[in-house]
């Protein structure tokens, strides 16, 4: 008997109907259902190995996730993402200001990357509320201690994070591996520490990790996260989601730098005649 897709998915948008299943399905299958929801542009012209890669997991994954939702294959699924894909650009219309492309549909990588870019702000914007943001930035200034966990690339932006936050004399520290000297920051968490979890694509043991013993020492938790049904984020206190849709082999960080810079500049403003003078002092502006 051939198994045909169900009506589910062309009464509501695909993304919709994933995220209603989402506790159906593996761990796997999960790390595919999270890359199609936040990667919806990139996701609905990729092949299934393509998108395997991009999910880390395999092809073979993919195309039982496609089954399990009630398509007869991946190129049904692909056809229900190509069609929320068009009708989201027709109603929010995927133009520059002024109405005219930011691109030719012509365009060369080095537009493509930008264009994801200026995209990935734009959805970041669209999906971050104020209360969510100026909760981080309470979060921050009233926490005694702050600990910042990232691992690979996350690591980076885990260190950035700290070098802003010490201008405005906030000091934080780093759990960016498992050795020992970052295992001992996390075993000196308390209720007077505020955790802040940075995550890209599946979360790293470390990351959950951090979360579950932060909870369990009643600390404050904040995850700043490219997944809007992450795994880090089940376990936050507070979530902040940014896009990291990319044309190329690696995700865009742009958002989360922009994301980062906007807490600090919340922090900033805070109390600007305090922080006013230590800035200049730093020759920073």
């Amino acid at each position: 008997m051939t198994k045909t897709a169900t009506k589910s998915p062309q009464l509501k948008s695909l993304s919709d109907y994933i995220q209603e299943r989402f506790d159906e399905f593996s761990r796997s299958q999960k790390d595919v259902a999270r890359y199609i929801v936040d990667h919806l542009d990139e996701a609905a012209f990729l092949t299934a190995e393509e998108l395997a890669r991009r999910a880390s997991t395999s092809s073979s994954t993919v195309v039982r996730f496609s089954q399990a939702l009630g398509f007869e294959g991946y190129p049904e699924l692909q056809q229900a993402a190509i069609e929320e894909y068009r009708n989201t650009a027709i109603s929010t219309g995927s133009t520059a200001a002024g109405g005219a492309a930011l691109f030719s549909f012509d365009h060369s990588e080095l537009e493509g990357s930008l264009g994801a870019d200026y995209s990935n702000l734009e959805e970041t914007a669209r999906n971050l509320t104020r209360e969510q943001v100026e909760g981080a930035v309470a979060a921050l200034a009233e926490a005694q201690r702050v600990v910042i966990v990232g691992v690979d690339q996350m690591a980076f932006f885990a260190s950035y994070f700290r070098h802003i936050l010490s201008l405005l004399d906030i000091r934080a520290e780093i759990v960016a591996s498992t050795g020992g000297e970052s295992l001992q920051r996390l075993g000196r968490i308390d209720e007077e520490t505020l955790v802040i979890v940075l995550s890209c694509g599946r979360a790293h043991p470390l990351l959950l990790r951090a979360m579950k013993l932060a909870l369990h020492r009643q600390a404050r938790t904040l995850a700043i996260s490219d997944a809007s049904m992450s795994e880090v984020g089940e376990h936050a206190e507070q979530t902040l989601y940014f896009s990291s849709n990319s044309p190329s082999f690696a995700r865009s960080n742009t958002a989360l730098m922009a994301l980062v810079q906007g807490l600090a500049h919340g922090l900033y403003a805070r109390d600007e005649a305090v922080h006013k003078d230590r800035i200049r002092a730093y020759k920073l502006k």
